[in-house]
């Protein structure tokens, strides 16, 4: 039988999924003060879950406080907030929908208005402006450990409080994908050097969730394709890297590239020698990857990144080589775009393309769009780039100065 996004698909734990569109993790900043969730989680994801996506991907929840990849994120540090995770988890899961939490901790790419000394596994600094990102200095072993137990926790407490499964972020430069990569990670322990030794990390928070949430739970991971710099974090350690996954008995892989030094995750690797021409003509940014990752592994795989049609995603799964369809940007307008895909099995373009480039105010824009649908309100679908500019750094603003003079010993 052909397969296309309508078709359901069970995960190696026997959650079943009721189709193969995913909503792909976004930053939404609209934790409180205590970084705990609030009522706009629970509005924002009844939209969502509403939408008609068979799986939705939170933002970053962190495991410190003291480390997060932007003030407003939610976080599980013995800060409370169960009742409004439990109303965030039963608002996602509505309409059938796999609701999974993504973990992470946001490493040496902690913003320096939230932390000025963040940690890393060495200390190099970001090739990036200083005045954003404070220099880091070097977990210890004890540390590492305790990062582990951080990730357990908040695994835990996924389950406890409703959402469906969990996704580890080990992608996009945040300390899981630092510890990976040959150019953050310089130790000469046991989670440095080798690539055995770099993916401990992410191997022991995998095996500890494992062992907390059972065989049932679904577990996925968010991993880097590459990269893209040289002497990086490579595609050829991608591959040896999820074959570990597997015996780990993850359960859905997410496909990405890139960190804050290269971001091939917002541009599809535009501009890197390894992503083909054919990719960009398929729409999706990841999928010449993908091709080879399926050769080096069972585990189900997902792919997010430049899909706008439903004729593209349908010949994606149709190839054999993803199992489910990451939809980001569009989801930050039309809530309902799975819904508009599914009811359109003529394949026409339905996801919404905003004309603002990236250096005038793009990310502005669709994380405005998420906090308005958040509140209640309609997308503006007419915001310019330098309104969104200006609005975006107003919110952010405030939102940090809300996190001073808090304790995060």
């Amino acid at each position: 039988m052909p397969i296309d996004i309508s078709a359901p698909f069970t995960l190696p734990c026997g959650t079943t999924v009721k189709n193969r569109i995913a909503k792909a993790p976004m930053t939404e900043g609209l934790a409180d003060p205590m970084n705990r969730a609030t009522s706009r989680h629970e509005t924002l994801y009844r939209k969502w879950a509403e939408g008609g996506a068979g799986i939705l991907v939170t933002g970053n929840v962190q495991v410190d406080r003291r480390y997060l990849e932007r003030p407003g994120n939610v976080v599980i540090d013995q800060n409370g907030g169960q009742d409004e995770l439990r109303a965030f988890a039963a608002a996602g899961t509505l309409n059938d929908t796999i609701l999974l939490m993504q973990i992470g901790h946001a490493g040496r790419q902690t913003p320096r208005r939230v932390n000025p000394r963040p940690v890393a596994p060495s200390e190099v600094a970001l090739a990036l402006p200083e005045s954003a990102f404070g220099a880091p200095r070097a977990l210890s072993s004890e540390e590492v450990e305790d990062v582990i137990r951080r990730f357990v926790h908040v695994a835990k407490t996924a389950k406890e409080t409703g959402f469906s499964g969990v996704q580890v972020h080990g992608a996009h430069g945040y300390l899981v994908s630092e510890f990976l990569s040959p150019l953050a990670n310089r130790r000469d322990d046991k989670w440095g050097g080798s690539l055995e030794n770099r993916a401990r990390l992410l191997r022991e928070v995998v095996q500890g969730i494992r062992a907390e949430v059972g065989p049932e739970y679904p577990i996925s991971v968010k991993l880097n394709s590459s990269d893209f710099q040289t002497g990086g974090f490579s595609y050829e350690d991608c591959l040896q890297v999820v074959k570990w996954l597997e015996e780990d008995t993850v359960d859905l892989l997410e496909i990405s590239g890139g960190n804050y030094e290269n971001p091939a995750m917002m541009m599809g690797g535009r501009g890197a020698d390894e992503i083909r021409a054919t990719t960009i003509a398929r729409e999706a940014y990841f999928m010449s990857y993908a091709e080879g990752i399926r050769k080096a592994t069972n585990i189900p795989l997902m792919v997010t990144g430049g899909f706008r049609t439903r004729t593209a995603m349908d010949a994606a799964l149709e190839e054999g080589n993803v199992d489910f369809i990451g939809i980001g940007r569009p989801m930050c307008v039309d809530t309902d775009a799975p819904a508009q895909l599914l009811s359109d099995p003529d394949g026409k373009a339905i996801a919404y393309e905003q004309k603002i480039k990236p250096s005038k105010g793009a990310l502005g824009w669709f994380c405005l769009n998420i906090i308005r649908h958040a509140d209640g309100m309609e997308p503006d679908r007419g915001m310019t780039g330098e309104q969104a500019i200006s609005d975006y750094l107003v919110n952010e603003e405030n939102t940090a100065a809300a996190l001073v003079g808090r304790k995060l010993d």
